[in-house]
């Protein structure tokens, strides 16, 4: 019984090192550092909705060292472009255009 037990825990053990986490460890101003062992996209999915729920734009990628990503959270009215994690896309809620965008009209 207690092998079944320790084989249980065990392997419970392993299936929740193997999930992800990412969770946003600093907010100062419109900077962002989030906390994260997820893919790349993940991140800037997560990224995009703290600062949409911070009322920006969205969210424009500026560095990463090791599971560390750095971002800054971009207004409309700031002209700059977002600039995703290398690899991903920004993920566009349909209704909110991008600066570059803005500028086109």
């Amino acid at each position: 019984m207690k092998k079944i037990l320790l084989f249980t825990a065990t392997f419970s053990c392993l299936l929740l090192s193997a999930c992800f986490s990412t969770e946003l460890s600093m907010s100062m101003g419109n900077m962002r550092l989030i906390n994260s062992s997820a893919d790349p996209q993940e991140v800037m999915n997560f990224a995009t909705k703290v600062c949409k729920n911070d009322f920006y734009l969205g969210a424009s990628f500026l560095s990463k060292n090791s599971k560390e990503y750095r971002f800054k959270c971009v207004k409309a009215e700031d002209n700059e472009v977002l600039t995703p994690i290398p690899g991903t896309v920004i993920p566009t809620g349909g209704a909110t255009p991008t600066p570059a965008a803005a500028n086109k009209s």
